[in-house]
């Protein structure tokens, strides 16, 4: 087997396993918050933990949209749709910190953690990744 080619199948995985990393480290975050916080900043980190992801998605599909319009293959997305979704994922942000600060402040801070919820799925690819290219020996 063409080594390039497993790298390339193993890479390819990526975006899959940082969605799945998500997923996980958002039930677990909010989980250990909660025990050790209370619900109020649990019920925030949760709110953070669902934007981050939808924004990751929305994200996801938007660059995807515009890499098909570049090479003019694959269904046509209209351009008025790709950039009304990417506005849609600031208001959602915006309207669910307005919404968590007026009912409690302290949830706020969870809001904050989970809005970082990619930046640590994405490390943890990153290590996942270190480790595999070191059993690999590359």
């Amino acid at each position: 087997m063409d080594p390039n080619a497993s790298s390339e199948a193993f890479y390819s995985g990526a975006l899959t396993r940082i969605s799945n990393s998500m997923v996980a480290l958002g039930l677990l975050s909010t989980c250990i918050s909660w025990f050790l916080y209370g619900w109020r900043i649990a019920a925030g980190l949760a709110c953070g933990c669902v934007i981050a992801y939808l924004n990751f998605y929305w994200l996801k599909r938007v660059v995807s949209a515009l890499a098909d319009r570049a090479s003019e293959s694959g269904e046509a997305q209209s351009s008025k749709g790709v950039v009304l979704r990417f506005l849609l994922r600031y208001v959602l942000m915006g309207l669910a910190a307005y919404v968590i600060f007026s009912v409690s402040p302290a949830s706020l801070y969870g809001l904050f953690a989970g809005l970082f919820l990619p930046v640590a799925a994405i490390a943890c690819e990153a290590a996942y990744e270190a480790y595999a290219a070191l059993a690999r020996g590359v």
